[in-house]
């Protein structure tokens, strides 16, 4: 499941996976949103939490995730991952070269300074 995180600027998406992540969460709550904001706005950040209780992706979540990140390849200004997941931790660190924006990795713990990072202006 996917849900909006709430009470974040203007510029950040905030996405909380829990469970189950489906191609049904993605079609219906990541994309529809990403999509939005990106008619508004020429760029966007990213605040994707993976939290306590995520298991995992499906193949079509995983797919429509590489899709999403693909088709909008040059919109992405700033990733904030926050997991404790080690396996997703080790998949971002093995992608990240791939990734042509800034990305953190920061843990469950450290969710209010993701969120300050995200949200902060660049110098």
């Amino acid at each position: 499941m996917i849900e909006l995180l709430p009470d974040l600027p203007d510029a950040v998406v905030g996405l909380r996976a829990s469970g189950q992540v489906t191609a049904h969460d993605y079609e219906t709550v990541a994309m529809p949103t990403i999509e939005s904001r990106l008619r508004a706005q020429q760029s966007v950040r990213v605040l994707y939490q993976l939290g306590p209780a995520f298991t995992g992706f499906t193949a079509g979540a995983m797919w429509d995730d590489a899709k999403l990140g693909l088709m909008h390849l040059k919109a992405w200004e700033k990733i904030a991952i926050v997991t404790d997941s080690a396996w997703m931790r080790d998949a971002v660190s093995l992608f990240r070269f791939a990734i042509p924006c800034p990305l953190r990795l920061f843990s469950n713990a450290e969710f209010a300074e993701a969120v300050e990072w995200i949200s902060a202006p660049d110098a």
